[in-house]
């Protein structure tokens, strides 16, 4: 985007973590930010410290509920999809709920309000999508069945969409953070790299969303590495296995 003074932006999934920290940095430079999630309270306690925020109570596992939020946000410059939700789970603790859950809100809860949102885009021939995936999307890791799976989802729509929307007037970003000191975040017990505030994270986003740059991996050098996960033959990934 070329600035986001008088842009109207949705972010869904705006009532915490990095949600949050996004939405103050684009209040700050003047974007109006109608803000989504399933917590109406925290909505209501962020939008009164921001300047131009109305909010819009949101489920996205819901597609009557996105329909609604949809309609109620009217025309949009943007959207940033930035709901998800996270549980630790090895393949032996299987939790085929909470891997549903997580599939739902990280990658057919984008399906549905991109559904509603896109059409109109592609119509006008203009407007801004960014999709705030993960550095789990890229290889299969430990601890992680449902949310690596949905995550993987979400880059390989960002690609499709990519493609398909070349001449379009409408872009596509892919932002792929690492850790975040989140209450998500909060569920793992082993070392995180390099792991940063929301508020850091924030910054990152804002600044990708200036950008021409179709994807944006962060933190280095901790995305290096797991990028070269991504290319390693499988006998050295799984070796032992």
């Amino acid at each position: 985007m070329n600035g986001f003074d008088g842009k109207t932006i949705w972010l869904v999934g705006a009532s915490h973590g990095l949600g949050r920290e996004i939405a103050r940095k684009l209040d700050r430079q003047g974007a109006r930010v109608i803000l989504s999630a399933r917590s109406a309270d925290a909505l209501e306690t962020l939008a009164a410290e921001l300047r131009q925020a109305r909010v819009v109570p949101m489920d996205v596992t819901d597609l009557r509920s996105v329909i609604g939020a949809a309609d109620a946000a009217g025309r949009v410059d943007a959207v940033i999809y930035n709901a998800g939700t996270y549980e630790p789970m090895r393949s032996q603790d299987w939790d085929t709920e909470a891997a549903l859950t997580m599939n739902d809100v990280n990658f057919g809860g984008a399906l549905r309000v991109l559904g509603q949102v896109l059409p109109a885009f592609v119509r006008a021939g203009q407007g801004d999508i960014t999709l705030i995936g993960s550095l789990a999307g890229y290889r299969g890791l430990p601890a992680a069945i449902g949310y690596g799976a949905s995550k993987a989802a979400l880059i390989s729509l960002a690609e499709t969409m990519r493609h398909d929307l070349r001449g379009s007037g409408v872009t596509v970003r892919l932002v792929n953070p690492g850790f975040i000191k989140t209450r998500l975040t909060g569920k793992n017990d082993f070392a995180m790299p390099q792991i940063m505030s929301p508020d850091r994270a924030a910054e990152h986003v804002v600044n990708a969303m200036r950008s021409r740059r179709f994807r944006t991996d962060f933190p280095r050098p901790f995305c290096w590495g797991i990028k070269l996960l991504h290319v390693l033959p499988d006998w050295m990934v799984y070796r032992g296995g």
